[in-house]
């Protein structure tokens, strides 16, 4: 292969990643938006208040965004939804995650830190008390789009049963990325594509 040739490669892959992870879209239209509340309309919302979602996406802004996710993992046995016997939170939690991360990828989102809590509140005051949180989790989504995409995707209505027995108590809310020390994954899949053609286009001159 001609080093122009792996080095184009190399790029059209990046272009191609890139329309994948950033393609957004206009921001959300209030049609989309009344739509996506028709079709969720009379499910279990779980004691959020529509309102606050609605006005979240009717401010759209068209960027990406991060939602900060604080989970407790209920301990011990618990009922099999499927009619098994009975099952770890922790096994359930992965019936759930598993499957949202795949369609949260398959929408241009992905995990962006996943941590456990190794202690009590350490600055905190005016909040309610520590119920008890497990783990933390930072879940990066291409747009607000897409988060009515992965709220819609049929297989969110198939695997809410597993959430509701094995995260008794969740708390969420988005954020957007002002100040960060970790390499986006723009840089970082340049990078490993940059080096993976140059480690080519080296074995190409060795030949």
């Amino acid at each position: 292969m001609a080093p122009w040739a792996i080095w184009s490669t190399a790029l059209v892959l990046y272009l191609l990643f890139r329309l994948w992870y950033d393609w957004r879209g206009p921001p959300l239209s209030r049609a989309e938006i009344d739509a996506f509340f028709e079709r969720i309309a009379g499910s279990d919302a779980g004691g959020n208040d529509p309102a606050e979602l609605r006005a979240f996406l009717e401010a759209d802004d068209g960027r990406e965004f991060v939602m900060l996710n604080l989970v407790r993992v209920a301990p011990g046995e618990l009922p099999d939804p499927d009619g098994g016997p009975p099952v770890s939170g922790p096994t359930l939690m992965r019936r759930y995650s598993t499957p949202f991360i795949r369609a949260l990828v398959r929408y241009g989102g992905h995990p962006g830190m996943v941590g456990r809590k190794v202690g009590p509140y350490i600055d905190a005051w005016q909040v309610e008390t520590d119920p008890g949180w497990t783990i933390f989790g930072l879940m990066r989504y291409r747009s607000r789009r897409d988060l009515l995409r992965v709220v819609a995707d049929p297989v969110f209505k198939q695997i809410h049963p597993y959430k509701a027995l094995a995260l008794p108590t969740t708390f969420s809310f988005p954020t957007q990325r002002e100040i960060s020390l970790y390499a986006s994954p723009r840089v970082t899949v340049a990078l490993v594509l940059a080096l993976g053609a140059a480690l080519v286009h080296l074995a190409w001159l060795s030949l």
